[in-house]
């Protein structure tokens, strides 16, 4: 079974495949923004990776963080937990100025049809 670590958080045990965002969530019970709903639009669900970093990822991933100009950081929506991974949660529900942390995140990648891609 994948383990997650989220810095200052703790570890946990999360089902193969499960997104990352709902790991957070659910799991880890913190903050996380998801604000398109998981839909790689948006990027506040955005994680930096220390350990474990996926060397694949989706297309509207990769796409979405080129048009911010975003670099060393993930998007959580993104993401499949399939192994150790030990992240930096960046962005927080509070402080954040929202009304809420997002819209409700499916449990399958979105959107469809997910497109996997190298990282580099």
């Amino acid at each position: 079974m994948p383990q997650l670590t989220v810095e200052n958080v703790g570890t946990f045990e999360v089902e193969q495949g499960k997104r990352l965002v709902l790991a957070l969530c659910e799991e880890a019970a913190i903050d996380q923004l998801h604000a398109c709903g998981g839909n790689a639009r948006c990027t506040t669900c955005r994680v930096e990776f220390l350990a474990g970093e996926p060397t694949r990822m989706t297309q509207a991933e990769r796409d979405c963080l080129n048009a911010r100009g975003l670099s060393g950081v993930r998007l959580s929506c993104q993401i499949q937990c399939d192994g150790q991974m030990h992240v930096r949660a960046i962005s927080r529900f509070e402080g954040s100025g929202r009304k809420d942390a997002g819209s409700p995140v499916a449990k399958s990648i979105q959107p469809e049809p997910v497109t996997w891609i190298d990282k580099s």
